[in-house]
């Protein structure tokens, strides 16, 4: 995902910065475009350096590229976002005027527009500005409102830039909202029929009342299979450990803590699933005793006796027939090796893997590096967001499916 971010000129423009982290965070690659007035408050070499692009400020600068650089920059970022967006921004959206590189970007694009205005209250509430945003909202732009709260110009009220995470969340919606509303009806309606049995999250494995062996899956990357499934029109089973995140709308969620109690909600809804994703972190070892009050501290060491858990993965496989079956391998070394072994030992027909020990990738964050390990070979993705790994994840098992039904002809 490609975001050309906007910088104008007002005091939230060092909060632009923030908005620039949150979309690397989250796998975008970011182009800065400055106003004049922009270069006032934040040098342009900050976001340069953040950015690792050169930072565009001048209509007319000087350049050994042929191309003409904002019909180029239009014609490859995937969202137009501008953060802050000045009430002479705004102005200038809404009536075409198209004087600096921004303005023509933005009367370029063909891509989604969002813009996270910020000034003073009486600015914001100012007849002339209130007509621009009706007229830019009718255009399809989208808006993120500035937030209430204490101004730079010392008052109170509505003119505050929204939140950068806030921002940088929105941003990613509106993108993948947009590649939905343009995807063909054929990948809309890739799984239609199909009902897909998803795992998520982690297990937990009791010790004593109060205490548990367990991971740090957040439970995300299940979820977001869960919610690319229901985008292309699957019945979903959700089965998912214990986590702080919303299930998907739509998906029927089952919700369970151990291993144990994740093994039998997959066995008795398996005979109902055409696919399974394996997305879980289930734990591989619980203890042998499960002590019934909580353990004292008598001031020597306590050990812990661990046993297997069940292989969940393998037991459906096992009974796999003509479903797809996809598992998950997260390693912290030798992941492409780690991933094939699995692969070989398990008998699923796609295995997912990712290094966990990332700190931009895998567990608990929004992002994820995977790579598609099947007996075909092995595709390795750059950074996206979850989301979007979901997504390949899907188109995987959508070909699976079409090449198992074409060999049965």
């Amino acid at each position: 995902m490609i975001v050309a971010l906007g910088v104008t000129g007002c005091i939230a423009a060092y909060k632009a910065v923030e908005v620039l982290r949150g979309l690397q965070k989250r796998g975008a690659e970011v182009r800065v475009v400055m106003t004049r007035h922009a270069t006032e408050f934040v040098t342009l070499l900050t976001f340069q350096s953040i950015s690792g692009f050169p930072v565009i400020t001048d209509m007319f600068a000087p350049t050994d590229d042929p191309e003409i650089k904002h019909i180029q920059l239009a014609q490859s970022v995937d969202l137009l976002l501008v953060a802050p967006a000045t009430a002479n921004t705004l102005a200038k959206f809404a009536n075409g005027i198209a004087d600096d590189f921004l303005s023509t970007l933005y009367i370029s694009s063909t891509c989604p527009v969002m813009v996270a205005p910020a000034m003073n209250v009486e600015m914001w509430a100012h007849a002339a500005t209130c007509d621009n945003v009706r007229r830019l909202r009718e255009r399809g732009v989208q808006f993120i409102d500035p937030e209430e709260g204490y101004l730079a110009c010392k008052t109170v009220g509505a003119g505050r830039l929204a939140q950068p995470d806030e921002i940088v969340r929105r941003a990613f919606e509106v993108v993948d909202s947009s590649e939905n509303d343009h995807q063909g009806e054929e990948v809309k309606r890739s799984l239609r029929g199909e009902r897909l049995l998803i795992t998520a999250g982690p297990t937990q494995e009791a010790i004593d009342p109060v205490r548990f062996l367990t991971n740090r899956s957040s439970g995300k990357m299940g979820y977001a299979v869960a919610e690319a499934a229901l985008a292309r029109g699957a019945s979903v089973t959700l089965i998912t450990g214990p986590v702080s995140i919303t299930p998907p709308e739509g998906a029927r969620t089952i919700c369970v803590r151990s291993a144990a109690e994740m093994y039998k909600a997959v066995a008795d809804n398996l005979s109902d699933a055409t696919m399974v994703v394996m997305a879980a972190a289930v734990s591989d070892y619980r203890p042998i005793a499960n002590h019934q009050q909580k353990i004292k501290k008598n001031g020597s060491a306590l050990s812990l006796e661990l046993e297997q858990t069940e292989d969940i993965l393998a037991s459906v496989t096992r009974q796999a027939g003509s479903r797809v079956v996809i598992g998950f391998a997260a390693e912290t070394e030798n992941v492409i090796e780690g991933a094939k072994k699995k692969l070989a030992e398990k008998g699923a027909d796609l295995i997912v893997a990712n290094d966990v020990s990332a700190t931009d990738a895998g567990f608990d964050v929004d992002t994820n590096r995977i790579a598609l390990v099947s007996s075909e070979g092995v595709i390795e993705f750059p950074l996206l967001s979850k989301l979007e790994a979901a997504s390949r994840i899907i188109d995987a098992a959508v070909k699976i499916k079409g090449s198992r039904a074409l060999s049965a002809t």
